[in-house]
């Protein structure tokens, strides 16, 4: 039997869905892999705030991973606790960069800790991340792996300072912890206080170790200060302990005002509630995050989870910090998911040898470059905000200034800071116009109500003077004269003094008008021996070097001692220095006293103008006036007479030209002027001639090389150098009788030829001397044009006399405010009888000398007036003749030289013009038919007629007349004019002819 063979099934089909289902697993295997990423968390894990931290960050990764479960990576975090200590830091990411090679490190916690792992991610190319380490001094070590996911202290600077300009307090202190977080913010503050005008006198450090005993002492010295403005900056324990031993000590009363940075202010919601009592009334700066549902949310969600893992922290409440944590996490996540698949993930060793150290045998992160690159490019709206790195570091543009109430509701707000608007009240404002915010931040308005500490709202003058502190040591000057200002009496055998004068009555009512008490002693500016130590310079010095809290008496205001110490407003009168001359009547020089009215140039330029007029008016009348004819000595003399005659408007002479009139009306106004003024000028010279100075200008004194004479002790004596006096040439004296004698001795007998003094002292050394000194102004003493334009001419002016404060005092306004009250009252009257008497009845002499004589810069103008129009005049008149004569300058014939010309256009400029109006005026008929203007009486000669004519004996023809054209002047319209001519038949004499028919 045969056997059947069935045909084979083909396996080929079965083994390709095999591996074709193989592959299809393997990709889906593939796709729900995830890549783990290794992180270093370092943190503080006993403290509160590290295991606030540590919980956002988890949190931070379950939130973000379950709204991206399709991302490839995954954080894997390792955390180590760095043990509040900063080898501890260093030791765990030590341990993470070697042994788990992480890609970054989250944290530290605080800025010390930060400094060396900082150096080690830059060595490692491994990002360092910290939420909390927000010292401005992290930034000085410029490494690119660095970010600061918390704001700068020093962006909360300008907030602070925003405040203390607002409420204008003058000075602040600093209290801080003594180390980098506490010191690094310092530079800044001071700074931003010195930009808004107040000053930092004092910087309180307080060691993070301190004692009870060591923080009492502290705040006792600041206690004894006058500042009562304070900014603390620490951390939350320091600053709890600072707050309830302030309190003890009375510091948080009423006058004291506390300014808290963020250091403290943002665990306000976290104190106990026997801290946030002694804190009442207290301000504080801290970063706004608005208010959003998430942020709701995500804090009822930690608090759950928080409270599930950490049961013994029930009052553990979140903070900025662990915001700003959640918030960094998720920044470093979505740098990581970018990078992931571009690079390996592993690090790069080096050469190992056996005796290489940890740190030589740590690698470098190959993912290194490519994230930190990708963290700054990370953008996303978190928690807190827009979050951007911008150089490594968050911006921050808004602060909330909060206000501490001490009844146990922790903080409220009562406005914000916005860069570039300043301090606003509520958050919509900050948008509105620019202008309008401009002018309204430097107002304390622009924030709500604030209760300051001891439970009021009136707001802190922000100093004031210690009761148990010292009293202020006000310096005095010693001095043997003028001891009406100030005088030192000093007892015997003592140390002990007495100082009493007009000075020092006023301070004393002046303090007395403060509304709160002063304690102070008056202290003399002297040497052991009694002695005065120095010039009134020095002890202003003095004064800003802190010897002395003020000085008191007869102390001038002027511009280098403001630079130096804050003055009040000036109690006496401000004025310039001036110049005390002996007086003399000298008998002689009145005989020629009528001369000094005017100066030597104004005297010449008005004789020759008198001259220049006097051509003028000639050249304008001589040809038609016959007033100006005549002999030559005659017109030059007429011309002469009539200017001058002018100046007393004397003249009787007609003027008849238009030109002329003009002329002459200009000139008699200059006249009027000059004339005036010089009657006034010597009247004045006339009436006060006995009151002659012997010395009128600072220029005669240097040229002569006269003594002058200066109070000791003076600014004046620098003034005088300054302006060109030789140092050898300045004589020193110290009362009102040694400057008497100086003066009386004279430059040359061993005295001074002037004295100068300040507008106070000078009155002293008159009143007692009216008879025998008279008073220079500065009008006279630097009359010489050499002093017009030197810079160093304004130390003359002084602002007055008044009380000199270190800079940066507040009692410098204070006293001002009370030197007004005083001075504005009769009190001031009764302490200046006291002890100036009956003083200001002397003559005041410093009108009695002229200030200055006339001179040429009073009159320049007039003369320039009177002088373009002269010449105005003479060009138009000599334009006109030259024209209607131009007929002689271009003749017929042309053989005649044009010397000739010339010299007869010159005849016919000699000649009268009968075609003047002038002569229109008088017509004289002869008898025999012959009409002959004339101008006055007509002389005999006048009417002579020659008749040696071809025609008959009598009138000649005109036709005659007119033949003779090349020595005849040719008949025009009304009147002939016939120069001397010689005809064919002989010569005849001029005659004067008028003709109606010519």
């Amino acid at each position: 039997m045969r056997n059947k063979s069935y045909p084979s099934k083909p396996v080929f089909p079965f083994i390709f869905l095999f591996i074709l289902t193989i592959l299809f697993v393997e990709i889906a295997m593939a796709k729900n892999t995830k890549v783990s990423v290794d992180v270093g968390v370092v943190l503080d894990l006993d403290k509160k705030i590290g295991k606030i931290g540590l919980s956002c960050i988890n949190l931070s990764l379950s939130d973000f991973y379950a709204k991206h479960s399709h991302y490839k990576t995954r954080l894997v975090l390792h955390a180590r606790d760095s043990k509040n200590d900063v080898v501890g830091a260093a030791a765990a990411a030590l341990d993470l960069l070697k042994n788990v090679e992480v890609k970054a490190i989250i944290g530290p916690a605080t800025p010390m800790q930060a400094n060396f792992v900082i150096e080690l991610g830059e060595k490692v190319h491994v990002p360092i991340i910290t939420f909390s380490a927000s010292s401005p001094s992290l930034a000085s070590i410029r490494s690119p792996y660095f970010f600061r996911a918390t704001r700068s202290d020093s962006s909360q600077v300008k907030a602070i300072s925003a405040i203390v300009k607002a409420f204008g307090w003058r000075e602040a202190v600093p209290v801080y912890i003594d180390n980098e977080y506490g010191v690094g913010i310092i530079p800044y503050l001071t700074d931003s206080l010195q930009a808004v005008d107040t000053q930092v006198p004092y910087r309180s450090a307080i060691s993070p170790f301190a004692t009870d005993d060591q923080i009492l002492k502290e705040l006792l010295k600041l206690k004894a200060m006058q500042t009562r403005v304070f900014i603390v900056h620490m951390p939350l324990p320091l600053g709890s302990k600072l707050f309830t031993m302030a309190k003890r000590v009375g510091m948080m009363g009423k006058g004291y005002v506390w300014i808290m940075t963020d250091g403290v202010a943002d665990f306000l919601n976290s104190m106990d509630y026997s801290v946030i009592e002694s804190m009442q009334g207290v301000l504080g700066v801290e970063p706004y995050v608005p208010r959003s549902k998430s942020v709701e949310n995500f804090r009822v969600q930690w608090k759950r989870k928080f409270h599930h893992d950490h049961p013994d922290l029930v009052d553990a409440e979140l903070n900025i910090y662990g915001l700003w944590a959640y918030d960094a996490t998720i920044a470093l996540a979505m740098a990581i998911e970018r990078v992931a698949g571009t690079m390996n993930f592993g690090f790069r060793k080096g050469n190992i040898s056996s005796n290489s150290t940890d740190l030589e045998t740590l690698g470098v992160s190959q993912i290194g470059p490519s994230l930190r690159q990708a963290l700054s490019n990370t953008r996303f709206k978190g928690l807190t905000g827009d979050f951007l790195f911008i150089n490594g570091q968050l911006n921050s543009s808004t602060f909330q200034i909060v206000n501490v109430d001490g009844n146990g509701d922790g903080a409220r707000r009562v406005g914000f800071w916005v860069t570039g608007k300043g301090l606003v009240k509520r958050l919509k404002s900050a948008t509105a116009n620019t202008s309008k915010n401009s002018s309204s931040n430097n107002n304390s308005t622009t924030l709500s109500t604030i209760i300051w500490p001891g439970d009021t709202a009136s707001v802190p003058k922000g100093w004031e003077i210690p009761t148990n502190g010292k009293k202020l040591r006000i310096g005095v000057p010693v001095k043997e004269g003028f001891t009406q200002f100030v005088n030192v009496t000093r007892y015997p055998g003592t140390k002990a003094s007495k100082v009493e004068g007009y000075c020092i009555d006023l301070f004393d009512v002046v303090v007395a008008e403060l509304p709160y008490a002063v304690t102070y002693e008056y202290v003399p500016f002297a040497n052991p021996d009694g002695n005065s130590a120095g010039t009134y310079n020095e002890l202003i010095h003095q004064v800003s070097l802190g010897t002395f809290d003020a000085a008191v008496g007869d102390i001038s205001i002027v511009a280098n001692r403001s630079l130096e110490v804050d003055f009040t407003l000036p109690y006496m009168e401000s004025g310039r220095v001036s110049m005390i001359v002996p007086i003399t009547d000298d008998e002689s020089m009145k005989a020629w006293v009528f001369l000094k009215p005017l100066t030597w140039d104004l005297w010449v330029t008005s004789l020759v103008f008198f001259i220049f007029i006097g051509f003028v008016v000639w050249v304008l009348e001589h040809r038609i006036n016959e007033d100006f004819r005549g002999p030559p000595s005659h017109q030059v003399s007429t011309g002469f007479w009539f200017s001058f005659s002018t100046m007393v408007f004397a003249h009787r002479e007609k003027v008849v030209s238009n030109l002329g009139r003009i002329v002459v009306i200009i000139w008699c106004f200059v006249g009027l002027i000059l004339t005036q003024s010089y009657t006034a000028s010597l009247s004045s010279f006339l009436t006060l001639q006995q009151f002659q100075p012997t010395v009128t200008t600072i220029d005669e004194l240097i040229k002569k090389g006269d003594f002058v004479g200066y109070q000791n002790g003076s600014f004046v004596k620098e003034t005088l150098k300054s302006l060109g006096f030789d140092e050898s040439k300045l004589v020193p004296y110290k009362s009102a009788k040694d400057c008497d004698q100086l003066l009386s001795k004279g430059s040359k007998n061993g005295g001074v030829a002037a004295a100068f003094e300040g507008p106070t002292s000078i009155h002293l050394i008159l009143a007692q001397n009216c008879s025998k000194y008279t008073l220079v102004k500065p009008a006279s003493i630097l009359e010489a044009p050499r002093w017009k334009n030197i810079s160093n001419i304004q130390e003359f002016n002084t602002d007055g006399l008044g009380f000199a404060f270190p800079k940066g005092s507040p009692l410098a306004p204070e006293v001002s405010r009370a030197i007004l009250k005083v001075t504005e009252g009769d009190k001031i009257k009764e302490i200046w009888g006291k002890w100036f008497g009956e003083m200001g009845t002397c003559p005041d002499r410093s009108n009695s000398v002229p200030s200055n004589r006339l001179g040429l810069n009073s009159f320049w103008g007039l003369f320039l007036i009177a002088g373009i129009t002269s010449c105005l005049a003479l060009i138009i008149y000599f334009g006109m003749f030259i024209y209607q004569n131009r007929g002689v300058l271009k003749p017929s014939d042309t053989r005649v030289s044009m010397w000739s010309r010339i010299l007869n256009l010159l005849k016919i400029f000699n000649q009268k013009d009968f075609k003047s109006h002038a002569f229109k005026k008088s017509i004289v008929d002869d008898g025999s038919g012959i009409t002959v203007p004339v101008m006055g009486e007509p002389s005999p000669s006048s009417y002579s007629i020659n008749t040696d004519f071809h025609g008959e004996q009598g009138t000649p023809s005109a036709e005659d007349v007119y033949h003779n054209q090349n020595e005849l002047t040719f008949c025009r319209e009304e009147a002939l004019f016939i120069e001397h001519s010689e005809t064919s038949q002989g010569t005849f004499t001029a005659i004067e002819l008028a003709c109606e028919n010519c």
